[in-house]
């Protein structure tokens, strides 16, 4: 479990929606979230001429989001390059030094170290074509360099990427990993996975049904076959694994997908003695009810 921290963002227009200026109030680093259509504001910006590094992520919409990392010695004058060549970038996340502290070195190791992490991680689709190598660094930049990245992703994450972060189990009253695992058993169905604050992850083993139902969703098969194009599920017949982990967003999304149509999530993943997630929170809500007031 992660320590308390208090996170400022700063909006310098006033607008939500606008430029956004995350940091930790005891950290050191700066992270910019860049709408494609507000990059000439960030390069108007003094930040934008420091050494930096910086994640370009596509749209929301795909099922498995896309992600370039890379570094500069003057990060506005590589993003305005991408604004040129690459189209896939819907918005970027810029990282720089609050007291402008970091070289040439530090951004190459945040680089090797960011997509490293990212591909163990497996959240997005990397774009990075060539494997970042790790730069001679020595020992107490690399140390502080370390803290660096771990505060970054805990940044990206709170403005909605979280591409450095793996996901969390949160079951309602789970003790431990063994304790908190779900199954699911449907329909010739065999999965199983976590609930975590952002949804159901389904493990890596999973086994759904190849044939939709009747009840299937409108969009399941496209949703399929982009897992299939992304590599997280095999397309076997009459039965498909998943390849890798994939997070859902809830429950009931991945019961529909293992089982090709309708399905109640939260009554079909159960823990290993058989009670469901709407059990298991019922459970958790009553043992933590606060009395009610007496007159």
């Amino acid at each position: 479990m992660g320590r308390p921290q208090t996170i400022q963002i700063y909006l310098p227009s006033g607008d939500p929606a606008g430029l956004r200026i995350a940091s930790l109030t005891t950290r050191t680093v700066r992270v910019f979230d860049v709408p494609r259509s507000l990059l000439p504001e960030f390069l108007g910006r003094p930040e934008a001429q420091q050494v930096g590094v910086y994640y370009l992520f596509s749209s929301g919409e795909e099922e498995t989001p896309r992600c370039y990392i890379g570094q500069s010695g003057n990060v506005g004058s590589r993003l305005k390059r991408h604004g040129n060549e690459k189209e896939f970038w819907t918005k970027a996340m810029v990282a720089v030094s609050l007291t402008n502290e970091w070289t040439v070195t530090h951004a190459a190791y945040l680089e090797w170290a960011s997509i490293a992490r990212a591909r163990a991680v497996g959240r997005y689709q990397m774009v990075n074509g060539n494997q970042a190598t790790n730069p001679f660094t020595p020992e107490p930049l690399e140390a502080d360099c370390q803290e660096f990245i771990d505060t970054i992703a805990v940044l990206l994450a709170t403005l909605g990427e979280p591409v450095l972060e793996s996901p969390r189990p949160s079951q309602p009253g789970a003790t431990g990993a063994e304790d908190a695992l779900l199954h699911f058993r449907e329909r010739g169905c065999e999965a199983t996975g976590y609930q975590t604050p952002e949804g159901l992850l389904v493990l890596a083993g999973a086994r759904g049904r190849t044939n939709l139902l009747p009840s299937a969703a409108k969009g399941l098969q496209r949703q399929r076959d982009a897992l299939l194009a992304d590599g997280v599920t095999d397309g076997g017949i009459p039965v498909f694994t998943f390849l890798k982990d994939h997070l859902f967003p809830s429950p009931s999304a991945a019961g529909c997908f293992l089982v090709g149509g309708s399905n109640n999530g939260r009554n079909s993943w159960k823990n290993a003695a058989g009670q469901s997630i709407s059990v298991l929170e019922q459970l958790a809500i009553g043992s933590s009810a606060v009395s009610e007031e007496q007159d």
